[in-house]
């Protein structure tokens, strides 16, 4: 794993590094860098460079099948989940042993791969315990998960090729919310007196749509004061240490994925801001190390409680960020890149709700379009 949690960096010389794996060499641990004049530009030539690997990857896993045959699920999803524990991020291993431990292993963990099916997993996971009252969310991510375990099975193993389809009636998706105008007036107002690093860690995801883990794993060495740009490189989250249920650790790691690590352009204002809370310990919100994410969402649910404002969850702010962005005309391209999504699709579907005072304004366009119209049948 890089020593900062992240596999680009800045060099001292301007340029971007990214780093990977020699996937194709002799020594399957030793690793190469690419190079560019921004990180965007090295960004891509990773991309490119990792769907070649997967492209090799794929082609030697189906040209000869194991040795052993394993003939349950529960066999072969702990060999998935060794091969997931080498190629993806250990935050995501842990997610996917968890789900695996609790939901899958002693359910249908016994079955033959050749019994899954949507009606099995019905009967034994979402009927079994009703009053589990399992949400859709999780009913989803159980079967992708169970999907990704027989797809590995049919390209290692020689298993025919099962997915499933949750047939479930789905849900409507709960509402995100979004502080209001008001609220936000109260809330700026509050963090802009008697400022502090940690009530402008808050101004500073207002305006830039930063995640819980990326504001608290941000360094001063994170911000070009003379450019202008916060790079995002980083996040931090509480992990399930591996083989230990009760005992935790909190860990930076790499960004959510390839397309959050992103360079933010900050307005001269909050640069100002920042420059007035600057100080001389490594993280900006934490001082000598990254704050803890549930820390900060305390604090900044103790501040609502102090301008009674209603409680909201942290990530609320960004809803907000992104909803403004569009209120204010903003192109889905550029905030879907600010955001760090992979593509436009996810901005528009997950985080950008227009407010009733955008539709109304979009309304009023057609009152004066109707207007012309009267006007000249006159």
């Amino acid at each position: 794993m890089p020593k900062h949690g992240s596999n680009i960096r800045r060099r001292k010389d301007g340029r971007w590094e990214g780093r990977y794996k020699d996937s194709q060499g002799n020594n399957p641990c030793k690793y190469k860098s690419v190079y560019g004049k921004t990180c965007r530009e090295v960004k891509e030539k990773l991309e490119m460079i990792s769907l070649q690997n997967n492209q090799i990857i794929h082609q030697n896993a189906i040209v000869k099948p194991q040795e052993k045959v394993l003939s349950n699920l529960g066999e072969i999803s702990e060999k998935w989940l060794e091969n997931i524990r080498e190629i993806r991020k250990y935050s995501t291993y842990i997610k996917y042993r968890s789900m695996y431990e609790r939901h899958i292993k002693d359910t249908v963990g016994g079955f033959s791969v050749q019994d899954i099916s949507y009606g099995l997993i019905q009967e034994k996971i979402f009927m079994k315990n009703v009053e589990a009252k399992y949400s859709q969310n999780l009913m989803n991510s159980i079967i992708a998960i169970i999907n990704q375990i027989l797809k590995y099975a049919s390209e290692n193993y020689n298993y025919p090729e099962i997915q499933l389809t949750n047939k479930m009636v789905k849900n409507k998706g709960k509402r995100v919310e979004i502080i209001s105008h008001r609220e936000q007036a109260a809330l700026i107002r509050y963090l802009y007196k008697e400022t502090n690093a940690s009530k402008v860690g808050i101004l500073l995801c207002i305006f830039t749509g930063l995640r819980l883990g990326e504001i608290c794993s941000l360094k001063w060495d994170d911000i070009d004061f003379e450019q202008m740009i916060i790079h995002v490189c980083r996040t931090v989250q509480r992990i399930a240490i591996d083989g230990d249920k009760k005992r935790t650790a909190l860990m930076v790691t790499e960004p959510k994925s390839i397309f959050s690590v992103r360079e933010i352009p900050i307005s001269e204002g909050l640069a100002q801001l920042l420059n007035k809370i600057r100080h001389d310990e490594e993280y900006i919100i934490g001082g000598r190390k990254p704050l803890e994410p549930r820390t900060y969402q305390n604090r900044f649910k103790k501040y609502l409680r102090e301008i009674t404002v209603k409680d909201y969850n942290f990530h609320a702010l960004r809803h907000t960020f992104a909803t403004n962005c569009i209120d204010n005309d903003m192109d889905v391209k550029s905030l879907s890149e600010i955001l760090g999504h992979a593509n436009v699709q996810i901005t528009l579907n997950r985080y950008v709700h227009p407010t009733m005072d955008t539709k109304r304004r979009q309304l009023a366009v057609l009152d004066s379009v109707y207007g012309q119209f009267c006007g000249n049948a006159e």
